[in-house]
This record gives structure tokens, sequence and C-alpha cells, in this order.
């Protein structure tokens, strides 16, 4: 496995231990594989998709990692019917998917979610209101079916300047 060309994101990696020992993990809109990677690492079982899979082809080889090519914004979930103990999703919004995350959780599956939010338009990008958050959104979203274990709405500074939101949640109802 080559090397991670960035590291997870410190929100994934504070809640991955929260996620089932070995479990399949949904790494959506996964861009270069940085979290496909980390949890590969970490023991877990990956289904890392982007609708570019050209940077995470390498991943293929890795007997824990399928890697899917899809459009999640155009057609069917390309999901249905399965199910997901970890479900990782950052820097991408396309709305309509959100309460699709929640019907591929498994009982006891986790949530880590984190993108941009309103306000980052000013920092830098993204700046297309479709691309981000409204206040509390991911909390609106999530909390009516899942269990919230931590949330923010936050200006970082490092890297680089921006808003975000982030929440991990828990499904802990039964199917």
């Amino acid at each position: 496995m080559s090397p991670p060309s960035k590291a997870p994101s410190p929100w994934v990696e504070r809640f991955t231990s929260l996620i089932p020992k070995g479990g399949m993990v949904l790494d959506l809109a996964c861009g270069s594989g940085r979290h496909t990677r980390y949890l590969s690492a970490m023991g877990y079982r990956l289904l890392a998709v982007d609708i570019d899979v050209s940077r995470v082809q390498d991943l293929s080889q890795n007997e824990n990692v399928e890697v899917m090519k899809a459009d999640l914004e155009a057609g069917d979930w390309p999901f249905s019917g399965r199910y997901f103990e970890g479900i990782v999703v950052t820097n991408y919004l396309h709305r309509p998917n959100l309460p699709r995350l929640v019907e591929s959780l498994a009982p006891g599956g986790v949530l880590i979610y984190e993108t941009f939010a309103k306000g980052n338009e000013k920092l830098g990008g993204p700046s297309n209101p479709d691309f981000l958050l409204n206040p509390a959104e991911l909390l609106d979203a999530f909390a009516p079916r899942l269990t919230i274990v931590a949330y923010e709405h936050i200006i970082e500074e490092e890297p680089t300047p921006a808003v975000r939101q982030r929440i991990c949640a828990v499904n802990a109802s039964d199917p």
C-alpha cells in the first residue's frame, strides 16, 4: 500500500474506534483515499467510492478494499440493500444522499461526517451554497434517527481557514 497523500482527518481519527472492529466501512466520495488507507491499516474492510477512482486504483490490490466508480448524484443509490458498520464522509455534500446514509448504516454502525458550512465562502472554497451546510443541518439530518455522539460547527484556522460542521452518530436502533 502506498503512503497516504494526506493525513486522515483528526475527526475521523477521533471516532474510528467506535466502528465495530473488522466491520465494513463505506468511504463515500473517497477522493485520494486518505481515509480508506487509514481505516484499512486499522483492520477494517472498505468500500471506497468516487466518481473518479484514478487516485485509489492502487487500493484495489488490497484484499480488504473494494473500489467502486459511481456518480453519487445521478441515478439510483448504488448501495441499496447493503449495510455498513461505518460510513465516512469528508468534504462532500449532496443533500439528497443524507437520508440514504442513515438507511445504509447497520444497527450499531457509526457515521462520521464533516464538511464545509455557510460562512466558508468568506474564507475560501467552496463558496457555492449547494456545497455549504446550513446552521445545524447535520443535526437536523441525523438526530431524528441516530444517536449523536459529538457535533461541532466551528471556524478553524489550520490547515487552512474554513467553516465546518462535523458529526459522529451511531445507529442505536434495531433493524
